[in-house]
């Protein structure tokens, strides 16, 4: 086995995604010493940014808008404009597009985003969102921390609301068009169906960041916020070894500790025979989630929204309605592909334009299929897109498809094409990946799990990788 408690190496991370490369920082932080091995050439897992359709066009791999950085308590702690990151924002965080040639926005200021709604609508988001806000670094914490009792009274009235399925939520609260489907399009982040309890939770949690914080980009593509950690870590001490795969953890070199940026199938691939049984098979019930057809085009034009106020949205949720978010996301949850598929869109060469050549732009999108799906989706989001930007296809010069099976070769923890590290179903976000006071602490002494498949989950925040890395100092690195 790896692990030493004489070893001249506190610890090494497996995986160098935002979560391994925070676990790396902590460590370092707290004054051990650390090495990161990354499977691929490239550092960041899906924090990658590639040159996909032509050259002089950065495409980022995985995210591009991080809706959670600026909200991360981790991330705060860490001088990354020192680094190079240049935090860009859109105008408006995000819009979504209606049949009627209209658009429902969120801008930062709550009153602006209400403009556009009935008296009704406009007071009862304001009576919804404008508490939360006002509270959002407390609400925050307490979200992006381990299950627990943080805030208790803030977050008692959040979850009353959060843990609703969002379809009878926004029916009840709601009875414009425009209200419901801004919600409905926010919760279809969550890659669940709308009819599932807790999906309110994920689209409040993203609609305060949005005012709160606001979803940014990277300026020059997510590998810029990537590069930034892995300076940081080094002028800390760490060191991050690219284009090393491991394939057991016992041709680690002697660590005290080994932290393990990975889904919990890969973990038990890892760990062989060590692992003890009992601990595999509750290990082994662990659920993935949906996946993702992803694309990216090179544009030689903006995309023509029918909507203007799209234009300047970083974030474009199309799918038209409630009604219809909601059946796309019934049929991936049943195992069927949409024919009009819910796509999440990012125009992040708009206001960033450092993502193509002048005049150009970069257009980015994905919907959800079922896991390890094999079907086409190309001309289904295409056609969904042009719904609301008629004449898009004519302003492609070139585009990109990453099918599941490609999103898993490109990194193995996108398993089936699963963004999300596993379901995030209520079960799932209580039992992450099992139901233990220490999600992180694996069956083995040392061995941590740091990877978006622990609490709290999916996101751009770097807190899984931050609390396992406190729990190996507590445990094993005293």
């Amino acid at each position: 086995m790896p692990i030493s408690r004489n070893a001249s190496l506190d610890a090494i991370v497996i995986g160098s995604g935002l979560n391994g490369l925070s676990a790396a920082i902590t460590l370092a932080r707290a004054g051990r010493s650390v090495r990161v091995y990354e499977a691929e050439a490239t550092i960041g897992g899906s924090a990658r940014s590639l040159s996909l359709t032509r050259p002089g066009f950065t495409h980022d791999w995985g995210a591009t808008v991080h809706a959670l950085a600026l909200a991360s308590p981790f991330f705060k702690m860490l001088p990354l404009e020192k680094y190079g990151v240049h935090w860009v924002h859109a105008p408006l965080p995000f819009a979504h597009p209606l049949d009627d040639g209209s658009a429902a926005v969120v801008s930062r200021s709550i009153a602006e985003t209400v403009e556009s709604f009935c008296s009704r609508d406009a007071r009862a988001y304001r009576s919804l969102i404008a508490p939360l806000v006002a509270q959002a670094d407390d609400l925050m914490e307490a979200l992006l921390a381990p299950i627990g009792c943080n805030h208790p009274l803030l977050m008692a009235r959040f979850g009353i609301r959060a843990i609703q399925p969002l379809q009878r939520f926004v029916q009840r609260v709601f009875t414009s068009e425009a209200a419901r489907a801004l919600f409905a399009g926010a919760a279809a982040h969550s890659m669940l169906s709308l009819h599932q309890v807790a999906t309110t939770g994920y689209a409040l949690g993203l609609v305060i960041s949005a005012h709160a914080y606001g979803w940014p980009v990277a300026r020059g593509g997510t590998q810029q916020f990537t590069n930034a950690l892995v300076a940081h870590l080094q002028s800390l001490g760490g060191e991050v070894i690219a284009n090393t795969k491991i394939n057991s953890l016992r041709e680690l070199p002697d660590s005290r500790a080994v932290l393990c940026d990975v889904t919990p199938n890969e973990l038990l691939r890892l760990s062989g025979d060590d692992m003890p049984r009992r601990y595999v098979r509750r290990v082994g019930a662990f659920r993935q989630g949906a996946g993702v057809f992803k694309m990216d085009w090179a544009l030689n034009a903006p995309v023509p929204w029918r909507a203007a106020a799209c234009m300047n949205a970083g974030t474009i949720h199309v799918g038209g309605s409630l009604t219809c978010i909601a059946q796309s996301e019934n049929e991936v949850t049943e195992g069927r592909h949409p024919a009009q598929p819910f796509v999440l869109a990012v125009q992040a060469s708009v206001y960033d334009a450092t993502r193509a050549p002048n005049g150009q732009h970069t257009f980015w999108a994905y919907c959800h299929v079922p896991n390890g799906s094999m079907v086409n989706m190309q001309e289904r989001m295409e056609q969904q897109i042009e719904r609301f930007a008629p004449g898009f296809r004519d302003c492609v010069i070139a585009s990109s498809v990453l099918t599941p099976q490609a999103l898993e070769r490109g990194n193995a923890n996108l398993r089936g094409g699963d963004i999300s590290g596993g379901a995030g179903d209520l079960r799932q976000i209580v039992a992450r990946p099992v139901f233990a006071r220490d999600p992180y602490a694996t069956a083995m002494d040392g061995v941590y799990l740091c990877s978006s498949s622990t609490p709290p989950g999916v996101g751009v925040h770097g807190m899984c990788g931050f609390h396992a890395a406190q729990s190996a100092l507590a445990k094993t690195l005293r």
